[in-house]
């Protein structure tokens, strides 16, 4: 019996993190294009924005909005998450909530930069009114009333890059060394076909400012991926609320890596 909506065997969330945090940001700039060729697709995403553009770029976040995407949140200024202690957490939290309701924008989830809650842990986002966490991890879950909807490292493509994610590109590829972006999107390609296949829950998480790096044809392929595929594609907060309301059978226990890309 399928655990997704419309019989689908597997589910996968569409993300995006970092609008910036200053007014020169590279990401900013590639939003227009982005969300163009989204709403080619009929594909929504969800964006994980510093709470920081709510000042800085306010447009950016009402266009994200009005073309049907999540906006989520991804601390203040790009915070390292799990280094913060849950009264500062809680205080980074409320500061968010509070800029992005003063656009109208309810924040449902939170993804922890660095990928670690750290001390707060669920407690601190339930208090905030949050429904929802994306932290590193594996599987789908509930804890204590919050949605847990893991990334996994090998889905991100800064992981590609970055150098103290070695470990996680010799799992993907047999190697440490960085991973060109044609050999990423042949690896997400067919993570997308595997998931349609064999079922579950998986996040891929795309950096605006890493959008250049992926190149153009490649993200126009992601995308057309994307579009054809017979898995359920939900905003996190929509995936978030199909595992709220069936608790009782998530799809496999959630997992959390202590993986950080800040170690």
């Amino acid at each position: 019996m399928a655990e997704w909506p419309g019989g689908a065997r597997g589910a996968l969330c569409l993300s995006f993190d970092n609008l910036g945090v200053d007014e020169a940001s590279s990401a900013a700039k590639a939003l227009p294009g982005l969300l163009k060729r989204l709403g080619e697709r009929d594909l929504t995403a969800t964006f994980f924005v510093e709470g920081v553009n709510a000042e800085l770029d306010p447009d950016a976040l009402r266009k994200i909005d009005a073309a049907g995407h999540e906006v989520a949140y991804h601390a203040w200024r790009h915070e390292t998450w799990g280094d913060l202690s849950t009264a500062e957490q809680a205080e980074n939290l409320a500061r968010g909530v509070g800029a992005f309701a003063g656009l109208g924008l309810e924040i449902a989830g939170l993804r922890p930069p660095g990928g670690q809650l750290g001390p707060g842990g669920v407690k601190v986002l339930r208090e905030a009114g949050l429904t929802y966490a994306s932290p590193a991890g594996a599987g789908v879950g509930v804890e204590d009333g919050v949605a847990l909807l893991p990334f996994q490292w090998r889905h991100v493509d800064a992981s590609c890059l970055l150098p103290p994610l070695g470990a996680v590109r010799e799992r993907m590829t047999g190697s440490p060394g960085a991973i060109e972006p044609d050999a990423f999107l042949a690896y997400l390609e067919a993570e997308i076909e595997r998931l349609a296949q064999e079922g579950g829950f998986a996040t891929l998480v795309l950096h605006l400012q890493l959008l250049e790096w992926l190149g153009e044809p490649n993200l126009a392929s992601l995308l057309d991926k994307l579009s054809s595929s017979d898995a359920w594609l939900p905003r996190c907060d929509l995936a978030a609320e199909h595992v709220l309301a069936r608790p009782e059978a998530p799809t496999g226990e959630a997992t959390l890596d202590p993986t950080s890309w800040s170690s």
